[in-house]
């Protein structure tokens, strides 16, 4: 068992199955520097390990990831100057200045990593349970496979407590549909387990009390199939996905997320690039009662 800070990391069936755990209950998962560091190195370790056949994501304590770390202690110290500081806060752009700095950071640790994680030669399969909220989805959605316990809630509310227009991994339209997703970012409701599982963007859904055998038991299913066999069904579909569009897409969608960004950059005094609670925005860390899509 590898050691790590902010997820754990082991595995099971003699290797077939790895087994990256988000640990942050405390935090709600919520993805610091840290996290997604950690998280990129595991998947590598998994990738590198020829006895890995398939890797499980999932998430400890009540939910699966509440998305992007907005201010925990943690967070704010990582990314201030200072000993305390990730290291990846004064490279990969992050020296340069203005919208170049922020445009290169979540290139690097929202957009690319999650394209890399997408494209890792291993099947991936999704654990969700509880509230899986905006990069939370990223996450997700950069798996192979999903399931999800029965009390499974997916939403991006980041339009309606940011005035942003979705995650920097633009994955909406091709997981909801362009009608849904346009609702689902303009008014922050959220589907549930058997909706998702309706419109195929979740593959089984459990009783959450049978969730860790369920999931695993599925998997086990997966790595039974020869290697290759798997690999290549996985770049089949992956590469027909990227003759309709899937990749340019996301990059036209990751540069609208930048020019979204430098908006409120602009218009807000002190340079904060995302939209302040007011009237038509509702304050992200009060955290209001969602409401589930088709339902006033």
């Amino acid at each position: 068992m590898t050691s790590y800070r902010y997820i754990r990391y082991d595995t099971l069936d003699d290797g077939a199955i790895a087994r990256i755990t988000l640990n942050r209950p405390e935090s709600r998962n919520a993805q610091n520097r840290g996290l997604l560091v950690e998280l990129g190195e595991a998947f590598a370790l998994a990738e590198a390990d020829d006895a890995v056949r398939v890797v499980i994501l999932r998430g400890a304590g009540t939910m699966f990831s509440s998305g992007h770390d907005l201010g925990t202690a943690e967070s704010k110290a990582e990314r201030a100057a200072g000993p305390g500081q990730h290291p990846t806060f004064a490279a990969y752009g992050g020296t340069r200045a203005g919208a170049e700095n922020r445009m290169l950071q979540e290139w690097h640790f929202y957009f690319d990593n999650t394209l890399r994680w997408r494209n890792l030669r291993k099947i991936t399969l999704a654990e969700a349970h509880g509230a899986v909220y905006a990069a939370g989805l990223m996450l997700m959605w950069a798996c192979d496979l999903i399931v999800a316990a029965e009390d499974t809630r997916f939403t991006d509310v980041v339009g309606t407590r940011l005035g942003m227009c979705g995650v920097e991994y633009f994955g909406h339209p091709w997981e909801f549909g362009p009608r849904r997703a346009k609702e689902l970012l303009l008014t922050g409701d959220y589907i549930d387990a058997d909706e998702a599982h309706r419109i195929g963007m979740v593959s089984k859904v459990f009783p959450r009390d049978e969730m860790e055998e369920r999931t695993l038991a599925f998997a086990r299913r997966i790595a039974r199939l020869p290697t290759v066999t798997a690999l290549l069904i996985k770049e089949s579909v992956n590469q027909s996905v990227e003759n309709m569009g899937f990749y340019n897409a996301l990059r036209s969608a990751f540069t609208l997320h930048q020019l979204n960004h430098a908006h409120w950059a602009e218009v807000n005094d002190d340079g904060y690039a995302a939209a302040r609670p007011g009237e038509a925005l509702q304050d992200w860390r009060l955290a209001p009662d969602l409401l589930e899509s088709g339902r006033s």
